[in-house]
């Protein structure tokens, strides 16, 4: 099976009005920018995002709020968009806010095939709104679902032909789970290298999990927001 594509219009040829997506990244770190930006350029509507938090202003999922192509969007953290924030108080974009670490077994359990899970995060608080909730050893637990999207879009440091996929650093973060959690799972890569040249003892997602890969190129990685100490 040949999962190498030339670019992310072409890994996302077959996406449609109404999608539901998860896209790596933590704050701007790691995020899948090629593939961002062709949603941009294809003008795809009414998606639901799946992410950690909504990107900046002119950055990251911005970009996508910016354009009003996001129609719900399910993350941990909202605080840098201002766009964002005009949109959900005028009732323009629907929200979900999730905390972090709900969100991420959500994401690992969908991978896992497990359907549901109990955990006492947002018991008592309006998380709880609508959802079982179970007592276990004197403490009450919330059942939250797995969390699938139909496509789920990483973006590593290294890749190779088969979509076997090493990420830097931090850049890790929400991408490994997230790649187990697509119907489709598209990958942009820094370095893409031939079956062989990855150290099998490093490889973080194995490519049986990625269906198409590409890559990528232009990438501004830029810093969220940046501290310095005199």
């Amino acid at each position: 099976m040949n999962k190498v594509v030339a670019n992310a219009d072409e890994a996302l040829h077959d996406i449609h009005d109404g999608t539901t997506l998860m896209l790596g990244g933590f704050g701007l770190c790691g995020i899948p920018e090629n593939c961002i930006a062709a949603l941009v350029r294809k003008g795809i509507q009414d998606l639901t995002c799946i992410s950690n938090n909504a990107g900046v202003d002119d950055f990251g999922l911005g970009l996508l709020l910016k354009t009003r192509q996001i129609k719900k969007m399910m993350a941990s953290y909202v605080g840098e968009n201002a766009e964002f924030e005009r949109q959900l108080l005028s009732g323009e974009l629907e929200v979900e806010l999730i905390p972090q670490g709900t969100l991420a077994t959500r994401i690992q359990m969908a991978g896992m095939g497990i359907p549901a899970f109990f955990t006492p995060a947002g018991y008592g608080t309006e998380v709880a709104i609508g959802k079982e909730s179970r007592e276990f050893n004197g403490k009450q637990y919330l059942m939250e679902m797995a969390l699938h999207a139909d496509f789920a879009m990483v973006k590593a440091w290294k890749g190779d032909t088969m979509g076997n996929l090493v990420f830097r650093k931090t850049t890790r973060n929400f991408s490994t789970s997230m790649a187990k959690a697509g119907n489709i799972t598209i990958a942009e890569v820094e370095h893409l290298v031939q079956p062989g040249e990855l150290d099998p003892d490093q490889i973080h997602v194995p490519g049986i999990y990625v269906h198409r890969i590409f890559q990528g190129t232009g990438y501004e990685k830029r810093i969220e927001r940046k501290t310095v100490k005199i």
